[in-house]
């Protein structure tokens, strides 16, 4: 009687968390309230100023983020607002994000507003890098998050560690200050851990490298979170010319050019290797932003299969028939899982 008395105590905890989950979605998605969506969902674009081999510009343009309609702390740092229980949050990719898109709009007007504004992020980057329980360096999510296993607080990813080290790196040639590329240093140490040692790099049973945008056992190989995450070690290797930097940009190449077609089901993009029985398809959103950034690899590349995959995907997403079946088949996931 006590275990069933136990076994009933977690399906009310679970079925209250689904409760608590769907309202909190459902406040972001089907009101016109502002929610973290705000921030997330500009339309994916490559920034034409960028030129491979040189740290210039960021490869998207992250305008849009750049003039968040959102909430600000005191010191003009970005707030996202999850709704429920998870509320307003800093979140270090936003942050990081926001910085960049002030960083490619100073690098296009000089203006001392935008100069601000991305220091302003670099320097909230820089005071909030935290050692986890390994010793190595991350930017934290101090709020839970649901996913397939789910993300309790603190939690790091190597989309965090990517986008954080992408703009310091450019902060520190901006501005020649040392402490941007000294915690870029701290920060880039967590790639050349596997996840197991508390880093954000996994290898799997055939030896390619992913870089984990959640650190979940088993892995699933988030897409986006995978490419912006590799820009940033690209990014570390422009500035400082370290050879690890470059062997792991190189190990992620690889990585993507074999298995991209693991992501391709013949009418739209998967999201990641979520290991349930169904697949979890991209969103529009999210199927738009990967044939972006497969823009970007072919380009910082020359890999031909990249641009092919691009042009692939990007067939599926005109065709109507494809879309609606995406649509679909995502939507009833999302009901089913997370």
């Amino acid at each position: 009687m006590i275990g069933a008395a136990s076994g009933t105590r977690r399906d009310s905890r679970a079925g209250l968390q689904r409760v608590n989950y769907y309202r909190r979605i459902f406040a972001a998605y089907l009101t016109p309230q502002k929610s973290q969506l705000t921030f997330w969902h500009e339309m994916p674009a490559v920034s034409e100023n960028f030129r491979p081999g040189e740290l210039g510009e960021y490869y998207m343009p992250f305008t849009a983020k750049a003039d968040y309609p959102g909430q600000y702390d005191q010191k003009g740092i970005p707030l996202l607002n999850y709704h429920g229980r998870v509320g307003l949050q800093y979140n270090p990719i936003a942050i990081a994000q926001y910085g960049l898109g002030n960083y490619n709009l100073f690098r296009r007007t000089g203006g001392p507003e935008r100069r601000h504004k991305f220091l302003a992020a670099s320097d909230w980057l820089v005071g909030n890098l935290e050692q986890n329980p390994a010793g190595l360096w991350v930017w934290n999510h101090h709020f839970d998050w649901e996913y397939r296993t789910p993300l309790k607080a603190p939690w790091y990813s190597a989309l965090a560690q990517g986008q954080g080290i992408s703009l310091l790196v450019r902060t520190h040639r901006e501005t020649a200050n040392p402490v941007y590329l000294e915690t870029a240093r701290r920060a880039f140490e967590a790639f050349l851990k596997t996840t197991a040692a508390g880093g954000v790099a996994y290898v799997d049973g055939e030896g390619y490298t992913w870089f984990e945008e959640a650190i979940v056992d088993p892995p699933t190989h988030i897409l986006n979170g995978f490419l912006w995450a590799s820009w940033g070690v690209y990014d570390y290797w422009l500035c400082t010319g370290d050879t690890e930097a470059r062997r792991l940009f190189d190990e992620a190449i690889r990585t993507l050019r074999d298995n991209l077609s693991q992501f391709d089901v013949g009418f739209w993009s998967l999201y990641e290797q979520s290991g349930t029985r169904m697949q979890m398809l991209a969103s529009y959103f999210y199927h738009s932003l990967h044939i972006v950034q497969l823009r970007v690899m072919h380009r910082l590349t020359g890999e031909p299969v990249f641009a092919d995959c691009a042009r692939r995907w990007e067939a599926y997403q005109r065709n109507p028939i494809k879309r609606t079946l995406a649509l679909t088949y995502k939507s009833i996931f999302k009901l089913l899982y997370y």
